[in-house]
C-alpha cells in the first residue's frame, strides 16, 4: 500500500486492523519516524537542521519561523502539519496517525502528549486502532504535561492548563484545566 492510500484511510477515520496491508504500511512508516527522531534526539542540531529533520519526518516543508526543542517523539510523523511561528518545547510525544494540525502562533509546552489513536473496546479486536484527528487552532497555548486525546479540536486563542487531560473540544479564548479538562475562565 502506498503512503497516500494509508493517509486517506486515516483521514477518513477507518479502523486499521492488524495483519492487513494498511497496518503493515503504518508499521513501515513508524520505522522511518523512529530513525529520524533518533537522529533528531541523538545529538545537538542547529535550528536550521532541526527544521530540515522535522520537514523530513512530516514529509512537509516547515516554515523558517518553526521552533522545536528536542527531544521529540512520534511513532508516525507524516500526519503532522504545523503553521507559522509554532513552538514545540522539549519532551513532547505526538501519536499522529489520526492527524495533528497545529495553527499559526501556537505554543506546545514541555512533555505534552497528543494522542490520535484509540483501540477497539472489544477485547477480541483490541489491537485494531481507530484514528481521529487533533486540530489545534491559532495562538493556542498548551501547558506542560497536558494530554490531548483523539478527535479533539482546540479553537483559536484557547489555553490548556498544565497537566490537563483534554477529552472534548475546547471553545476559542477560554482556559481549560483539570482531569478531565473543563472551562476555568473565559479570556
Amino acid at each position: 500500500m502506498e503512503t497516500h492510500q494509508l493517509l486517506t484511510l486515516l483521514k477518513n477515520r477507518q479502523p486499521i486492523v492488524p495483519k492487513t496491508e494498511a497496518f503493515q504500511t503504518m508499521c513501515e512508516i513508524s520505522q522511518s519516524a523512529l530513525r529520524i527522531t533518533a537522529e533528531l534526539n541523538g545529538r545537538y542540531h542547529s535550528p536550521e537542521e532541526i527544521r530540515a529533520l522535522f520537514s523530513q519526518l512530516t514529509d512537509k516543508e516547515v516554515d523558517e519561523s518553526f521552533t522545536l526543542f528536542p527531544p521529540f517523539h512520534t511513532d508516525f510523523g507524516q500526519h503532522i502539519t504545523v503553521g507559522k511561528n509554532v513552538f514545540i518545547n522539549a519532551g513532547c510525544s505526538f501519536q499522529d496517525q489520526g492527524g495533528i494540525e497545529i495553527g499559526d502562533g501556537s505554543l506546545i509546552g514541555h512533555n505534552v502528549v497528543l494522542a490520535t489513536l484509540n483501540h477497539d473496546l472489544d477485547p477480541n479486536n483490541r489491537s485494531t486502532v481507530i484514528p481521529a484527528p487533533i486540530r489545534i487552532g491559532k495562538n493556542v497555548w498548551i501547558g506542560a504535561n497536558a494530554t490531548v486525546l483523539s478527535g479533539v479540536t482546540i479553537n483559536d486563542g484557547a489555553v490548556i492548563a498544565a497537566g490537563a487531560v483534554v477529552t472534548k473540544d475546547v471553545s476559542q479564548n477560554v482556559i481549560v484545566g483539570g482531569v478531565p479538562a473543563k472551562v476555568l475562565k473565559n479570556l
